[in-house]
């Protein structure tokens, strides 16, 4: 039986809410399947399953918020008897939330065990029994005392971040994270001065006027915690350069000359599918930082889109360097559409290797980036302008576009960031070959 737990859905994700559960004890799920709603600070989200199965019980009730890594449900592989019964005072408590958020894995899933004992019948309803160890799985969770040799105390970076702007000595406090680590819960329960459980009842969103400026203060806490740290943490160099635009875009207007309105590309799909092409040919921009360069097999184009209500996120399309452009223009519109309206997957906020950020529609000639950890390089296009170029010995008026890099200067250094500029450019001169 597997353990499906609470997905990782951004490096600043330590809690999520459940908000709805779309299957029930007993229904068969196969990979892929949207499983359940949940609520985190920057979004909704719905969340999939990764093998197939039945599903044997729901442990975490809709309405209770959980840290990263709480089982929610169990999971039967299809075809195997149910497991026995597990009684409430053995029930193994649900591993809590990783110390580092940016190095928690997209969707963290403990390998199926072989059970004890099985069935002969395979009931598929919780028992009183199994509702005693939902009860304790989401509202027991294992404490032990954090502080360890010499004195340190594990916790997590926003513990101690937490802690200190309170002013709450981590030395007094007793961790319910792994291995008795401190979380942001136990520095919430002794700022309340009272014993909070790592769970707690949390309605889901209203539509009352106070729900949006709540969403949108959670929100920009989110991105000012991870952007900060993105600063404190990453060594960034920071390189630009200036591509000329005028082949691409008379590829472009050729191309869109016979198509409906609906179906026309728009610039934006060259400079992304230019941008991951040239992340293919450069890995060393398109990965990760967790402790080492860890190069990503394949590359998921982050896109940085703006709310309507404010703030932003960055939701990945998946191995954009291997689809044609108009497949690469409907995953945009898709992608963009669902994130403005708040139905985005969890695989899609969780793997992005690279992202791109895209001001032009705001008059905006140039923007460098912060990069999203554990990421290492961001790119930044601004608006597409006119501007006198040199080129074959004469000089006329040419479209042009400012393209940035801001990288980790830990994974790569400057002659590896100017080739992987050089190479978009070169890429959007032969745009035919896109």
């Amino acid at each position: 039986m597997a353990e499906f737990r609470m997905p990782s859905l951004g490096a600043d994700m330590e809690v999520g809410t459940i908000l709805e559960w779309r299957v029930q004890p007993g229904q068969e799920v196969h990979r892929g399947d949207i499983v359940a709603v949940v609520d985190t600070e920057k979004s909704t989200i719905e969340i999939e399953v990764f093998h197939d199965g039945v599903v044997e019980d729901l442990v975490v009730d809709p309405g209770v918020e959980v840290p990263v890594g709480t089982v929610l449900a169990h999971i039967t592989a299809a075809g195997a008897a149910a497991p026995a019964p597990v009684p409430a005072e053995t029930a193994a408590v649900p591993a809590e939330a990783p110390l580092t958020p940016a190095t928690a894995p997209a969707h963290a899933e403990a390998p199926a065990t072989e059970a004890p004992a099985a069935r002969e019948a395979p009931a598929r309803a919780p028992t009183a029994k199994r509702r005693a160890r939902r009860k304790t799985a989401v509202e027991r969770p294992a404490a032990r005392p954090a502080a360890g040799a010499g004195g340190f105390v594990r916790a997590s970076p926003l513990a101690r971040r937490r802690a200190a702007a309170q002013g709450i000595a981590l030395e007094e406090l007793v961790g319910t994270g792994p291995g008795g680590a401190v979380i942001t819960a136990d520095v919430g329960a002794a700022a309340r001065a009272a014993p909070a459980p790592a769970a707690r009842e949390v309605r889901p969103p209203t539509a009352g006027p106070a729900a949006p400026a709540d969403r949108h203060a959670a929100m920009r806490h989110a991105i000012g915690e991870l952007m900060a740290r993105s600063k404190r943490e990453i060594p960034h160099y920071y390189l630009a350069t200036t591509i000329d635009l005028g082949a691409a875009l008379a590829w472009l207007a050729e191309a869109n000359a016979s198509r409906p309105v609906a179906e026309r590309l728009l610039p934006a799909a060259l400079l992304l599918k230019a941008t991951a092409r040239a992340a293919r040919e450069v890995p060393v921009v398109n990965g990760f930082w967790e402790g080492g360069f860890r190069p990503a097999p394949a590359v998921h184009l982050g896109v940085a889109v703006s709310l309507r209500g404010g703030g932003l996120v960055a939701p990945a399309i998946h191995d954009a360097d291997e689809l044609s452009i108009d497949d690469l223009m409907r995953s945009l519109r898709d992608l963009v559409t669902r994130a403005r309206s708040g139905v985005l997957r969890g695989s899609e906020v969780s793997d992005s290797t690279i992202t791109v950020t895209n001001l032009g529609d705001q008059g905006v000639e140039e923007v460098f980036g912060v990069i999203y950890p554990p990421q290492v390089a961001l790119v930044g296009f601004g608006r597409v302008s006119e501007r006198p170029w040199a080129a074959a010995g004469m000089v006329g008026v040419r479209p042009v576009v400012r393209a940035t890099l801001a990288a980790d200067h830990r994974a790569s250094d400057g002659h590896d960031g100017a080739r992987f500029l050089a190479a978009i450019d070169r890429l959007l001169a032969a745009p035919e070959g896109l």
